[in-house]
């Protein structure tokens, strides 16, 4: 019961960050756009926010041209969305180990371990999947190095927005400006968070030996 209302707190939080209720929209309506992106920093794309600010401590960004900004934008947010699943997916993995429900229960441990105990074709599977996932991506916001001309060969395409591919099934995106880079905001924040407490997850697992769930108590 305990691990059923972490996890649906868990889902919850996310959620927030993509979809606006009648409430949330008019308490979102008095924040402005300005709020959560700087112009003059980033190339003024969201992220930006108090109290950090203009957070770039090694200095990536000096010297960096609108489409190696955007680029750094783009793996912000691939790396942030696997994050969020690998977080769920670390205590989801671990609570139902050992039961039927998942792999006729052959996987076990700490869930730094599931990988190595998967059987096929599940890797083969996977690694379509991220093939796929991958080329459709490339194709919807790089510009292909073919059409090229100079030294670099990694170009987002001009009208390309980072992260967006398209990918809506749930109708979650707002129409109104403002509303939509706060929305943003959040999923870089929700992702943001998600790489610290992933990267805590393993460093954990890796030191003691235990899974998660163990320290959780559930």
């Amino acid at each position: 019961m305990q691990f059923t209302i972490a996890v649906l707190s868990t889902l919850l939080a996310t959620a927030s960050g993509f979809a606006f209720s009648p409430a949330a929209k008019a308490s979102t309506s008095a924040l402005k756009a300005s709020e959560f992106s700087d112009p003059g920093f980033c190339a003024g794309l969201p992220g930006a926010l108090a109290p950090v600010g203009q957070f770039d401590p090694l200095n990536f960004l000096d010297g960096a041209d609108d489409n190696k900004i955007r680029r750094f934008r783009e793996a912000e947010l691939t790396h942030g969305r696997v994050a969020m699943l690998a977080f769920v997916g670390f205590l989801v993995g671990e609570k139902v180990e050992g039961s039927s429900f998942l792999f006729d229960s052959q996987i076990t441990g700490p869930a730094i371990n599931h990988f190595a105990q998967v059987p096929q074709p599940f890797w083969e599977i996977l690694v379509l999947t991220i093939g796929a996932s991958e080329v459709y991506r490339a194709q919807v916001g790089w510009v292909s190095p073919a059409d090229l001309q100079g030294e670099d060969k990694f170009a987002l395409r001009p009208e390309y927005i980072p992260g967006d591919i398209g990918f809506d099934p749930l109708n979650l995106r707002p129409e109104d400006p403002e509303e939509l880079e706060i929305m943003q905001t959040k999923e870089l924040q929700h992702g943001r968070l998600a790489m610290l407490a992933t990267a805590g997850f393993v460093a954990q697992e890796l030191t003691d030996g235990q899974g998660i769930m163990q320290h959780l108590g559930m």
